[in-house]
């Protein structure tokens, strides 16, 4: 878990050593060039892929340590498989925007998950997950395989926030003694390149420049409203695509053209009303928030209606349509 969060400590030592003077530090090495060390990463993540391959009988759902076997490069047993430039339809890609530099992710989805309520996190999320870290030559750097915490995505390295949303959570049961006991969970490989782990990283665990590879399973995902305005995050993911972006060209996750995403913006629609002042309202004295949605059947229990999501303007409030436009996305309405 220590080295999930090691980035951030990069940053800070980054800008401390490019504060030194020249006699300071007289061996100062200049960081790499991304691209170029990207070009390096890409080609030692394809060639272990077509070189090494998932040793027999690997259960995702009791997998902790991988030794992964090597075989002949582009034998057909291989991760990659045995043709030289496409590998096998198992081993998926992802295109990752990152320092002006369209990285490619290899990863393998073991299982997606299936779990009762299952649900895939947003690249902003908490996530409930047991992994292992290793570099290509095979040493393990890090691994938590009975996870007490959630990690929020967006507090770990890039890769991690690009893999995760593509898996879904699973199940779990209490036992008598307090244990948690997990099922049909997503578990998967990932195979980064240097840009999206810890890059020039100081780090006596992971040398600078290493590509990573993470097996990992995710058993649960936290729902977190990263600016606390009263809706969680993934419901402000506009495009529905399981990321929140901050684009300056197509703002698809920015109401208000801001350069702020609504995710992380108190003030959606740039109407001076905090988000939270118009997803509320009060009935027989009490204040209330409306549900986002609204719930399929109304808890007649209680004197709020439960069906009613958070409505339109006008006097005549849409409050279910998919289609609407909720208050607080409005700067018509106050």
């Amino acid at each position: 878990m220590k080295n999930v969060f090691k980035f951030v400590l990069f940053i800070v030592l980054i800008s401390i050593a490019s504060s030194c003077s020249k006699s300071d530090d007289p061996v100062a090495t200049p960081i790499r060039d991304y691209a170029t060390q990207y070009g390096t990463d890409i080609e030692a993540i394809k060639t272990y892929l077509k070189t090494h391959k998932l040793p027999a009988g690997l259960n995702p759902n009791t997998m902790q340590h991988i030794d992964f076997e090597v075989v002949p490069e582009l034998d057909a047993t291989s991760i990659w498989g045995s043709n030289a430039t496409t590998p096998n339809s198992n081993v998926l890609q992802l295109q990752v925007e990152k320092d002006d530099i369209t990285y490619t992710v290899y990863y393998l989805q073991l299982q997606q998950g299936s779990g009762t309520n299952s649900k895939s996190p947003c690249n902003y999320d908490g996530v409930l997950s047991a992994y292992e870290g290793q570099l290509l030559d095979g040493t393990v750097f890090d691994s938590n395989f009975f996870p007490q915490s959630f990690l929020n995505l967006g507090g770990t390295i890039r890769g991690w926030s690009e893999v995760f949303p593509k898996f879904k959570s699973g199940s779990y049961t209490s036992n008598p003694d307090g244990s948690v006991a997990y099922s049909n969970f997503g578990a998967g490989i990932m195979f980064l390149p240097s840009g999206l782990g810890y890059y020039a990283g100081l780090s006596a665990d992971i040398p600078s420049y290493s590509p990573l590879i993470f097996s990992f399973k995710l058993y649960e995902v936290q729902r977190v409203d990263n600016d606390g305005d009263g809706i969680y995050s993934f419901q402000e993911d506009i495009n529905g695509d399981g990321y929140i972006r901050d684009n300056d060209t197509t703002y698809e996750d920015d109401t208000d053209h801001d350069g702020t995403p609504d995710a992380f913006d108190v003030d959606d629609d740039a109407d001076a009303t905090l988000t939270k002042e118009e997803i509320k309202y009060t009935l027989l004295g009490n204040t209330y928030y409306y549900p986002f949605n609204g719930a399929a059947v109304d808890d007649l229990s209680t004197p709020q209606d439960e069906t009613k999501g958070i409505p339109s303007c006008g006097a005549s409030p849409d409050y279910t349509s998919p289609s609407r436009l909720r208050k607080h996305l409005d700067n018509s309405c106050h």
